[in-house]
C-alpha cells in the first residue's frame, strides 16, 4: 500500500510540475478581467497546489520518510 501511495504522489507532483508553465499560452495575447490569460493560469495552478499540498500534509506527510500510521 505504501508503494502505491509513493507511486501516487509522485505521478500528482509530476503533474503538477509539468502545469506550472502553461506552454500552451506563450505568444497568447489574451487578457481576462484586465490581466493576461497567463497570470490567471498561474493563480489557478497556485491554488490547485496549494490544496493539493494540504491534502497531502493531513494524509501521508511523512511517506517514504517514516512510518505512516493508518487513519482507520
Amino acid at each position: 500500500m505504501t508503494a502505491a501511495r509513493i507511486l501516487a504522489w509522485a505521478v500528482v507532483a509530476l503533474v503538477l510540475m509539468a502545469l506550472a508553465v502553461p506552454w500552451f499560452l506563450w505568444g497568447d495575447s489574451g487578457t481576462a478581467f484586465g490581466l493576461p490569460v497567463w497570470l490567471w493560469w498561474h493563480v489557478g495552478w497556485m491554488a490547485l497546489a496549494s490544496v493539493v499540498f494540504a491534502v497531502f500534509t493531513r494524509t501521508d506527510w511523512g511517506l517514504g520518510i517514516e512510518e505512516v500510521e493508518s487513519r482507520g
